[in-house]
């Protein structure tokens, strides 16, 4: 499926640093649940042709992660962090590692940002160690892995016609409202006396 977001991928010669930005046709919440649970995660991160398993996976400050990517011909490429800083839904900040280059390791910062009709930005800033690092990174083909896990979670979000609820309060009734991601508008409202 091709997507109408383009991924944009910019690595400054001579700098430490790649930065990644994104824009979803869903709502903040829902992009951001889908970065940090691991049974969404498993279904779109990183390029088409490999299965995900996830060793362990836990999204909160100070939790650890590690994942392996499989190929169809059984060559396994394995990742690994720890989440320094969870604050759903605005941003993730974590660590990096491939295992296939031990000690390599990069601070990724994802920043989630509202935008009109229902939509999302993300905007991952990854920072190496070295200049050398991050070079060696942009020739790992990670372009082709990124683009084509972003296009996958547009499938996913649209295949899940993922739901959004939308609470508020007003004079002791909460109001709550479910809004379809793919259809952007809503599907049912209801509302209770506290």
């Amino acid at each position: 499926m091709k997507s109408k977001n383009e991924t944009k991928i910019t690595g400054e010669s001579g700098k430490q640093d790649i930065i990644i930005t994104r824009e979803f046709e869903a709502p903040r919440e829902l992009v951001f649940k889908a970065y940090t649970d691991p049974d969404l995660l498993k279904q779109w991160l990183g390029p088409r042709g490999y299965e995900m398993h996830i060793d362990k996976f836990d999204a909160r400050s100070g939790g650890e992660y590690r994942y392996i990517h499989t190929g169809k011909n059984g060559e396994e490429y394995s990742f690994r962090g720890v989440f320094h800083d969870i604050s759903a839904p605005e941003s993730a900040v974590q660590t990096f590692e491939f295992e296939g280059a031990k000690g390599h390791v990069s601070l990724d910062t994802a920043m989630f940002e509202v935008l009109p009709g229902n939509r999302t930005r993300v905007t991952t800033t990854s920072v190496f160690q070295s200049v050398a690092d991050r070079d060696m990174m942009l020739r790992s083909n990670m372009e082709n892995g990124v683009t084509e896990g972003y296009q996958r979670l547009d499938e996913l979000i649209e295949k899940r016609s993922l739901k959004q609820e939308i609470f508020s309060v007003r004079n002791n009734t909460v109001y709550v409202e479910v809004v379809s991601v793919k259809q952007k508008q809503p599907m049912f409202f209801y509302y209770f006396r506290k």
